[in-house]
């Protein structure tokens, strides 16, 4: 049997957090507190293991606080495990949230230089690469523009270009596909299934999207609480974490929990969800989910609209509800709303949604304030059925019975 060529080896790796305010005044105050309070602090990673081959695609999943980012962190070298070893063979490019890498007062040429004179490579090597970053990117009328005043969409398509083109042998991505219009996500793709078939790239990809993870890995890493709770075919990977264990929440406690890169605004942030009168999140024929939502003001808000997205157990997009303009507010006030969402034309399954707040430009075009993934649930049917259901042929919305004309 020929001998595996192991690019990342992680062996029991921990990275713990102190929480609460710290004392950035005094070195020695700072030590003398965390002297006194020893039980303020977050295990983000609780002794993860794992081997990655050279050229293998492996994706990384687990819900919010999971302890995915601050993986990528410790493989990328931003911070260093509290405890274990990290054994990295090659060089590594990542991409763990808008702009990271980029000087903001460098132009997007200016950049690409600077990236691949870190990965060690040559003027000559940098020029020879330079044109077909700029094309792939769509930047080149604004590549000797300073990057500061970059929309969040062209940061991201350089920025994966100079990672795409740049000679890197590790290549990791946290979430960053999510930016931009689904031509460019679909370009990113595409070239990420060459990189790791024709050139043998490593690539780590986190992402919330089933269908970005399962496209081009043929393996998943799932994470629970700071745990490796999975490793294996990313078929059982998206089962594992769509597990019923995961049906069972009816509350979500999200103030602080990690928002999309995407995400710009911080006019309002939503604090709280919750299934109301629910042991579970199952849901029969003819009960519709209630939900309730807590939030705070950041500034004053006008005509605040809020939708929930649902999508299936592979984050296919099946359906979405709206409420339009039903809130006014001031800076620093709470609000809380209670809405009904109707799922009876849903078929049996399980589901996951998106709660997003956001307001109306001129044009009816949406401006997303803030945005997190939400409570899962599961439709049941009592009813006797008609016949069998194929949801991955037919979707996961039944119409009306065909009315013969």
């Amino acid at each position: 049997m020929a001998e595996k060529d192991i690019i990342i080896k992680v062996c029991d790796v921990k990275k713990e957090y102190q929480l609460g305010n710290i004392d950035y005044h005094s070195f020695w105050n700072g030590i003398r507190n965390k002297k006194k309070d020893t039980s303020k602090k977050l295990m983000a990673l609780d002794g993860v293991s794992f081997e990655i081959e050279r050229g293998e695609a492996v994706g990384i999943i687990g819900g919010n606080g999971a302890g995915k980012s601050t993986l990528l962190k410790i493989l990328s070298r931003i911070t260093t495990p509290s405890e274990g070893v990290v054994y990295m063979d090659g060089t590594l490019s990542s991409m763990l949230e808008v702009g990271t890498g980029f000087h903001p007062e460098l132009t997007g040429r200016e950049n690409i230089y600077v990236n691949g004179t870190i990965l060690g490579m040559t003027k000559k090597e940098i020029d020879e690469k330079l044109e077909d970053i700029i094309e792939f990117s769509e930047c080149r009328r604004f590549i000797d523009t300073p990057v500061k005043r970059y929309s969040s969409g062209m940061y991201v398509k350089l920025a994966f270009s100079v990672a795409a083109f740049l000679e890197s042998e590790i290549m990791i991505l946290d979430e960053v596909l999510s930016v931009g219009d689904v031509k460019f996500q679909n370009k990113c793709l595409g070239k990420i299934q060459e990189l790791v078939s024709k050139e043998g790239r490593t690539v780590l990809c986190v992402s919330h999207n089933m269908n970005t993870i399962s496209r081009f890995c043929e393996r998943c890493l799932v994470l629970d609480h700071g745990r490796l709770i999975f490793d294996g075919d990313t078929r059982e990977a998206v089962r594992n974490y769509f597990g019923d264990n995961k049906i069972s929440e009816t509350v979500l406690e999200c103030e602080n929990s990690r928002r999309f890169t995407w995400l710009t605004r911080e006019d309002i942030r939503l604090k709280r969800a919750e299934y109301v009168g629910k042991e579970d999140s199952s849901f029969g024929d003819g009960e519709a989910v209630i939900l309730k939502i807590n939030f705070k003001n950041n500034e004053d808000i006008e005509k605040l609209c809020f939708r929930v997205e649902i999508q299936d157990d592979v984050e296919n997009p099946v359906a979405t509800a709206f409420i339009y303009d039903f809130y006014n507010g001031y800076k620093g006030e709470q609000g809380e709303f209670t809405a009904k969402l109707d799922i009876s034309m849903l078929r049996e399954g399980k589901y996951r949604t998106i709660y997003t707040f956001f307001e109306r430009d001129q044009m009816n075009e949406s401006i997303d304030l803030d945005c997190i993934i939400g409570l899962p649930f599961k439709k049941e049917s009592g009813k006797n059925k008609e016949i069998e259901w194929h949801a991955s042929a037919w979707g996961c919305v039944e119409l009306p019975e065909l009315i013969l004309k």
